[in-house]
């Protein structure tokens, strides 16, 4: 087998994608894709299913604003055995669901060997709101992220490497968007607000970090759909987030002259990147554009619609379309082991012949190793 192909799954939270909207639905989807590419980075939102977690080598559980910074070229990822991770309490939450969040924390230490602590709570309530935006895509804030900085700043001192966050967040059980959201369809009116909080603190502090929120327990509904199953298995979401921290990549900060040579061959350098996998109507996102603008290869997958349609026409960028995340994974391993993915499809475009008349631009005679669906080709990488 070829060398490990790093590639970006990413995943926008809050919009409605069909695929990765719920907790953890994106999780088959990342396997796949991490056994295509031997080597997957994606974010907390495409892998936490609550109480389920899958572990994967192969997998590189990235928080979305350090995401954004690799894919910009300004982070490494320097993968570890274990990361000791901080648990952050939002003083707003009630004792008895405190309590059950120290019980997680406690079962994964004794159940899966996981180094977590210390624990603190914040000097006082985080206040977080929830809102959904005109277009109807999540949203929120935190009252207080002045607390928030402070007790993550206080766990890195005590010893904490990665950082998982509970906020209390407020209940809204009769809700119809509730409502429809159990029931497959609806945007998770939590996710904007989670982002929030995780980027602040990943920003802030420039360690792994996630987020679960501290939620009333809700009434058993006969009518759940499967993909909101995973949420209501128990009585915190924290699993999934001690358990992706647990070994989530350090952050290794680059200087503009900096080169993977000097940083070890364990160490995922962002010039390594070999692929970007986005929904093919949410590729505004900082991350595509930081991949786009370097010349890395886009599959845009149109079998993940979402609330949004910000494509690659309409951003005047080239990509691959896949139909599905399982035609991406085809298209990740072709481009692996170094097959052009043109190469696959019918019909087959024409070599591109150059006039000996035309003044030469600088540029190269090969248009790019990816081919569009349509026969047309992208620029080349930088």
């Amino acid at each position: 087998m070829s060398r490990p192909l790093p590639t970006l799954l990413v995943i926008p939270t809050g919009i409605g994608c069909a695929v990765g909207g719920y907790a953890g639905d994106g999780l088959p989807a990342a396997r796949l894709l991490a056994a295509a590419s031997g080597c997957l980075i994606t974010h907390p939102n495409a892998l936490n299913a609550a109480a389920l977690y899958w572990s994967d080598p192969r997998i590189h559980y990235v928080e979305g604003w350090a995401l954004n910074r690799f894919a910009a070229g300004d982070l490494a990822l320097a993968p570890v055995a274990s990361q000791r991770v901080g648990l952050l309490l939002d003083a707003g939450i009630e004792q008895e669901l405190r309590l059950r969040h120290l019980q997680v924390a406690e079962a994964c230490r004794a159940s899966l060997g996981l180094s977590i602590g210390p624990v603190l709570s914040t000097d006082v309530p985080l206040e977080v709101s929830l809102s959904l935006g005109p277009s109807g895509v999540s949203s929120g804030r935190i009252g207080r992220p002045d607390a928030l900085i402070r007790a993550g700043e206080r766990l890195r001192q005590a010893g904490a490497t990665a950082i998982a966050v509970v906020a209390r967040f407020p209940d809204d059980p009769g809700s119809e968007a509730l409502a429809s959201y159990r029931q497959g369809s609806g945007v998770d009116a939590l996710a904007g607000a989670e982002a929030v909080i995780s980027h602040l603190l990943s920003r802030q502090l420039g360690l792994p970090c996630a987020h679960a929120p501290a939620l009333a327990p809700l009434s058993l509904d006969p009518r759940l759909d499967p993909l909101a199953a995973a949420e209501e298995l128990g009585h915190t979401f924290l699993p999934c987030v001690l358990v992706g921290l647990s070994r989530a990549p350090d952050l290794i900060p680059l200087r503009p002259v900096s080169g993977p040579e000097p940083l070890g061959e364990a160490v995922i350098h962002p010039s390594r990147i070999g692929a970007v996998v986005a929904p093919a109507g949410a590729l505004g996102g900082e991350a595509v554009l930081a991949c786009a603008e370097r010349g890395i290869p886009l599959i845009a997958v149109e079998g993940n619609p979402s609330l949004l349609e910000v494509s690659a026409g309409r951003l005047g960028l080239s990509a691959i379309a896949a139909a599905s995340y399982a035609e991406a994974a085809g298209l990740v391993l072709a481009l692996r082991e170094g097959l052009q993915p043109e190469a696959l499809r019918r019909p087959l475009p024409p070599l591109e012949q150059l006039s000996a008349d035309r003044p030469s631009d600088g540029g190269s005679a090969s248009p790019g190793p990816w081919p569009l669906r349509d026969g047309t080709r992208p620029h080349p990488p930088c």
